[in-house]
């Protein structure tokens, strides 16, 4: 089989890189071991998040980093026997998340951000995925003034340097908005801007859905299978062999399955996280995507049920899943809402992949002719999905990019 290109990694990244290519009247190739949407995309809070433009930080006070070390919290968790083989990373991203060198990447980043609403609304309109979505913000819910007051800082300085809403609600304002949470909490702060998103896999699937529409086809194939060959690449897919001139690699945290055998060695890190679904008990709702923000866990009222989101778990990749944060969120959780019984079998774990400076990979690989880049997108795969797609299609096709990508270079990591 021949195609334009050949996209490896089917979560949203990959699909919309694959979608943006059709879209352009390219013939596209998507090839995952699994079906599309199945990995790391699936299970995340379902934000499009628009006021994302800071990327998460590594602890930089010394009392903040003993409080972590006892490995007993909700938004972080991490393996001993892990550390020696991830400290290279933790410690390279300790360094990116100094406070000058964080407000340069944020700088750089931010116009990712900025173009997510738009771009995710051109394909969900596209893709009649509307009913999909839910355009009413979402919330951090406080415990303590103190910890409100500086959030609402921190959220007027973005107000003013990235041209983001928010809003404070009251004790009475919040219980109006969710009368079954509990009263524990002083106020809230309400994003205005980002979108949420129902059902994450069904999204990705009304992208394939339209993807294939255009022509586009969706293989199942193992990515370590790719090879080089006189006029371009090839892959073994269950479907037979497929060539291309040109391939992307958009296979989150198992990039490194294809880069590595090509030389190229990016410092990508993982971060685990978990999500259960509850059903609420009686005639309880959760109206609004929320975010226990002093216990770092969020609740997410999707179609199949609440969502429970648990924070980052630093471990390797492929070690065996301790959903130990998900059971300390959910008995913090039933004391805050009214969660009934538990609707999975077990909790769901993906892996975000990360690179230490918090900006994705983007673009073309500095050794390869027709060899592209699209991952370590870490907390914002969804959200940055449809953007991502869009600079790289544009690239490929020597057309001006909607932004500058030139900050997620893969150079940058002197590969």
């Amino acid at each position: 089989m021949a195609a334009d290109v050949i996209v490896l990694g089917a979560g949203i990244i990959g699909v919309s890189t694959a979608l943006q290519l059709a879209r352009r009247g390219k013939s596209v190739a998507l090839v995952d071991r699994r079906e599309p949407g199945m990995e790391t995309s699936y299970g995340n809070a379902g934000l499009i998040q628009r006021e994302g433009v800071v990327p998460y930080s590594f602890p930089q006070q010394f009392a903040q980093i003993l409080r972590y070390a006892r490995n007993n919290r909700i938004d972080a968790h991490f393996h001993w026997s892990a550390m020696p083989s991830v400290s290279s990373f933790l410690a390279k991203y300790w360094w990116h998340s100094n406070v000058p060198r964080h407000e340069l990447i944020a700088r750089a980043y931010a116009p990712l951000i900025e173009h997510s609403i738009a771009t995710h609304d051109e394909l969900i309109r596209e893709a009649g995925a509307e009913d999909l979505i839910a355009k009413n913000g979402w919330q951090e819910v406080f415990r303590s003034q103190a910890k409100l007051d500086e959030t609402v800082r921190e959220a007027d300085r973005l107000k003013r340097e990235y041209d983001l809403s928010f809003k404070v609600l009251t004790p009475a304002e919040l219980a109006v908005a969710e009368p079954n949470l509990s009263d524990d909490f002083i106020g809230a702060l309400k994003w205005e801007d980002p979108w949420a998103v129902k059902d994450p896999l069904a999204l990705t699937r009304a992208y394939v859905a339209l993807f294939e529409k255009l022509g586009g086809r969706v293989l199942t194939g193992d990515a370590k299978s790719l090879s080089k060959t006189a006029t371009g690449w090839r892959i073994i897919a269950g479907e037979g062999v497929v060539e291309a001139k040109d391939v992307v690699v958009a296979l989150g945290p198992w990039s490194d399955t294809v880069t590595k055998p090509l030389g190229y060695n990016f410092l990508v890190g993982v971060k685990r996280g978990y999500h259960m679904h509850y059903a609420p008990k009686g005639n309880a709702k959760l109206n609004g995507w929320t975010m226990d923000a002093e216990r770092g866990y969020f609740l997410a009222p999707m179609n199949q049920g609440i969502r429970l989101t648990t924070g980052a778990e630093f471990a390797r990749r492929d070690a065996p899943k301790t959903p130990v944060q998900l059971a300390r969120a959910e008995a913090v959780a039933r004391e805050i809402f009214p969660l009934g019984e538990r609707l999975d079998k077990e909790p769901w774990m993906g892996a975000r992949p990360c690179t230490p400076d918090m900006m994705p990979v983007i673009g073309k690989a500095p050794r390869h002719d027709g060899l592209w880049f699209a991952f370590g997108h870490a907390h914002h795969g969804l959200t940055l999905g449809p953007v991502t797609g869009q600079v790289i299609a544009e690239a490929m096709m020597g057309e001006k990019t909607r932004i500058d990508i030139s900050a997620y270079r893969p150079e940058r990591f002197n590969v």
